[in-house]
């Protein structure tokens, strides 16, 4: 027996299976309809559906809707009243009926059944979902918040339908209400990130005073909530107003004790957006309230002397005393923290500092070998150490010691970035000696490199050797042209400007012509001679507009314009020549998008 019925129970689900399957094709087959115009056809379906299953109300809204199209009112009134009857109790019945009436051109009328439906409104959340669905699907967006405000009262439960009141009031175009009711949303949320998000997607660049000053408010009402404090540091982050952000991050972080982490975090947005004195206060800030019991002190303490040196290195008129206090202060620290496996990220950071900004190869060489002796050490750290100390050999003249370093870490990593920055700088070092047909080898090799910055650096230098060797029957010319280029590259910036001007003195009207222009103001640049450098990007520009440099010269002469010269205009228009006239090119894409955040345009 107990078999048999489970067959037969096979069977049952089985046939429902089946008409489901069925209802779903024909369901289908109605929306094809529909969208396509027959709405003779598609009524007929969904007059089907309906009456095979009465308690489906998509396939009844979408079988009135059928015959409002078709102009067939008189029906879809029989049938809307009939349903009525059936279901007295559905209220958003009566906004179907008020439709029809309106499309009849009975607006009166329509109101009427509008407002008996929010009148019968019962306490069902089912009901007052619905109801102000309906409404909402009409566009009637006043009556579906007046539902759910009324569907709060007669519940009983304060702030019952925030979110969706938030949503409508965006659709009105209400800011202020809008606002109100996300903010309300902060007291059901875990965190404030969805807010957040939301308010981001719908708020105008001119909506965050009312946000901001909706804050405060909420703020002195209900101190107790984390979530109204971080809204308004998020406001401040949102207009690039750091110095704001940190003040509200800072007063959180001692109103709930916290472990200093929205105040790093802060830390790191603002050195990425070159806000190094915000930064340095910020990072400052955790090194000084919650000293090295912080999981934080370390990092902290990195991040500062990193916003320490940007600040002086990317302006143009840094002191020598200026870069010897940072040192100190370098030294300081890894005195402090000891120089171990902990610290070893910022020794070689230091490493860096020294090689290229105070002039001691041989210091940054000790930093980095001393590093490469602990023991513990990744090997991508290893591997990153090792390239650094390559170009610091290579840098002070030992061109040996430099390619037998890029050698073992090509030789450790055959696969991904690592590997391929060993074996460009491999590449290049055969370039400085003139082995220029195997160094262009290996450039056409790394053009496919998952580095998008290997790839394109390999490019250039495959395109710029085939073009030069292919001018001369000898490469006399290309030779003196890499010797200069190593010693720009060893900061031997007198001796390099020396030969770049003997080539052009030997070798007048040459295809070097512009590449010899691009060093210098690459060697200007580095001797922060900023009148020179611009007027050598300028000449490339204006008399070499269709060689390979042009391009990188305008996007650096804007880049320069933009961030250290505070001359917006000037760098959108080069920003813009960029895109518009070298389309193929590789700083095209980045261009754009500095055009038009220069320009305002929200990103």
């Amino acid at each position: 027996m107990k078999k048999v019925l489970n067959i037969i129970f096979l069977i049952i689900v089985s046939l429902a299976s089946v008409n489901n399957s069925f209802a779903q094709q024909k369901y289908r087959l109605a929306v094809e309809y529909y969208n396509s115009g027959e709405y003779e056809k598609a009524s007929e379906i969904y007059a089907s559906l309906y009456k095979e299953n009465p308690q489906n109300k998509s396939y009844f809204n979408w079988y009135i809707q059928c015959l409002l199209d078709l102009k067939d009112y008189d029906d879809a009134g029989k049938i809307i009243q009939s349903e009525l009857k059936k279901t007295p109790g559905d209220v958003s019945l009566l906004v179907t009926y008020g439709n029809l009436l309106e499309r009849q051109g009975l607006p009166d009328k329509a109101k009427i059944e509008f407002r008996k439906a929010i009148d019968k409104l019962d306490p069902d959340p089912s009901n007052i979902t619905n109801l102000a669905n309906s409404f909402s699907n009409l566009a009637k967006y006043d009556l579906a918040i007046e539902t759910y405000l009324k569907g709060e009262k007669i519940s009983n439960i304060e702030n019952l339908y925030v979110y969706n009141l938030a949503d409508l009031y965006r659709r009105q175009g209400d800011v202020k209400n809008m606002i109100k009711y996300y903010l309300l949303t902060a007291e059901r949320e875990p965190s404030s990130i969805n807010i957040q998000t939301s308010l981001q997607r719908f708020l105008s660049e001119d909506d965050y005073a009312e946000l901001q000053r909706q804050l405060y408010l909420k703020i002195q009402e209900k101190a107790n909530i984390p979530h109204y404090g971080e809204l308004l540091q998020w406001t401040f982050t949102q207009k690039k107003e750091y110095d704001k952000a940190l003040r509200q991050a800072k007063a959180l972080d001692r109103q709930f004790e916290e472990n200093g982490s929205r105040v790093f975090n802060l830390a790191e947005t603002a050195y990425k957006d070159k806000d190094y004195n915000t930064a340095i206060e910020a990072y400052q800030y955790i090194v000084s309230n919650h000293g090295r019991n912080t999981s934080y002190y370390l990092d902290a303490k990195r991040g500062l002397l990193n916003s320490k040196k940007s600040r002086v290195t990317d302006s143009f008129n840094y002191t020598k005393a200026d870069l010897l206090t940072l040192k100190q202060e370098y030294n300081s620290f890894l005195n402090e923290m000891g120089r171990n496996t902990q610290t070893a990220t910022l020794m070689q950071e230091f490493a860096e500092f020294e090689a290229l900004y105070v002039n001691e190869l041989d210091t940054a060489i000790l930093i980095l070998e001393d590093l490469r002796q602990f023991g513990g050490l990744s090997p991508e750290s290893v591997a990153k150490a090792k390239l650094a100390l390559g170009d610091y050999y290579l840098m002070s003249g030992d061109r040996w010691e430099a390619s037998l370093l890029f050698s073992q870490v090509d030789k450790d990593f055959k696969e991904g970035q690592v590997g391929e920055y060993a074996r460009y700088r491999n590449a290049k070092l055969s370039y400085y000696a003139g082995d220029f047909e195997w160094a262009q080898e290996q450039f056409k090799i790394l053009k496919g490199a998952t580095s998008k910055l290997i790839s394109n650096d390999a490019i250039d230098m495959s395109v710029f050797i085939l073009d030069n060797l292919g001018m001369d029957t000898t490469d006399v010319t290309l030779k003196m042209y890499a010797q200069a280029d190593l010693l720009a590259f060893q900061n031997k910036f007198s001796e390099a400007l020396i030969l770049l001007d003997s080539i052009k003195i030997l070798f007048p009207d040459h295809s070097l012509d512009d590449d010899v222009m691009y060093t210098k103001a690459q060697i200007f640049r580095k001797l922060r001679k900023t009148d020179d450098m611009i007027a050598m990007y300028q000449a490339i520009i204006e008399k070499y507009p269709e060689e390979i440099r042009a391009d990188n010269a305008l996007f650096e002469l804007a880049e320069l314009y933009e961030t250290k010269l505070n001359e917006p205009e000037k760098a959108k228009l080069l920003y813009e020549k960029i895109f518009l006239e070298y389309a193929s090119s590789t700083f095209a894409s980045e261009a754009r998008q500095r055009f038009r955040k220069l320009r305002g345009d929200e990103l």
